[in-house]
């Protein structure tokens, strides 16, 4: 269960607040974080025509990381050092909000881990190259969409994989990113998600939007209209599966370490499934 929302708070205040309580089983004045660490990648995979680049804060919690994307050089050796050694409860209310999301999902990592027995469903992914392995997690998020029934998906975090995915299942989708530029087709990525929430029937939303304050816009906007939407969370892997069937369908959860640190088998954890879509007035 999730905490009433107050005047003013977001859906995360509820879980921090929650959290903060000792609401999930744990004291945060009993717990410190030992390790903050950023991992920083730059890709361009191969037979791809653009590259990118990705930064992730992870805390280290006894055995559990906690995991957030920021952009790149965001997070300072200052912030690094004022984590390494404090206390949990002091950094579920830390001024960035790419500290409270990691700290929380470090909380959650170890309170309700990823297992059949809280709810998830384990995915394994393959051994193979960087483009391989994306393919494979590719599949294990959109296959959380009800397909047959979906015209066109907002995809908010473009990954070229998940496009590809959709392009083969035939179905339309709305490609939007702050970043902006093109897809690997050359479409255009919109930079303004919201003005087009009124034309997709589906959502497909990347964790990212934990941390830089956007996750409730699609959260009550599925919550309104009854659209699907399907998270797709390496920042917050633990976080989001606490808002399933209050306006998220399913969760592809990516604790760290993450697909693109390793070329070994891994696993990614599913929650929920294909839900019936709406008719709505979008269209292809």
């Amino acid at each position: 269960m999730t905490t009433a929302r107050g005047p003013g708070m977001s859906h995360l205040d509820t879980l921090l607040r929650r959290a903060l309580a000792g609401g999930f089983g744990l004291d945060p004045a009993e717990q410190r974080v030992a390790l903050a660490f950023t991992t920083t990648q730059a890709v361009r995979h191969q037979g791809r025509a653009s590259g990118y680049r990705n930064e992730v804060l992870g805390l280290r919690l006894g055995p559990a990381v906690g995991s957030c994307a920021v952009e790149p050089g965001a997070i300072g050796a200052s912030t690094l050092d004022d984590c390494a050694g404090a206390g949990l409860g002091e950094l579920l209310a830390h001024p960035q909000p790419a500290v409270r999301v990691a700290a929380l999902d470090a909380l959650l990592m170890l309170a309700r881990p990823h297992s059949p027995g809280n709810g998830a469903q384990p995915y394994p992914l393959p051994a193979g190259d960087p483009l391989a392995k994306s393919r494979a997690r590719a599949r294990a998020v959109v296959d959380l969409l009800p397909l047959r029934r979906v015209r066109n998906v907002l995809v908010v975090g473009v990954v070229n994989s998940l496009l590809e995915q959709l392009r083969g299942h035939g179905v339309g989708y709305l490609p939007c990113d702050l970043k902006g530029g093109t897809t690997e087709w050359g479409e255009p990525v919109h930079t303004d998600a919201v003005g087009l929430l009124g034309a997709c029937d589906a959502l497909l939303v990347s964790g990212m939007t934990l941390g830089n304050g956007s996750f409730d816009t699609f959260l009550d906007h599925a919550r309104a209209t009854g659209k699907p939407l399907v998270m797709f969370a390496q920042s917050g892997s633990a976080v989001l599966p606490r808002f399933l069937g209050r306006g998220v369908s399913a969760v592809c959860a990516e604790p760290y370490p993450f697909f693109w640190l390793d070329g070994g088998p891994g696993v990614v954890h599913r929650y929920g499934g294909p839900v019936p879509v709406r008719p709505s007035g979008g269209g292809r």
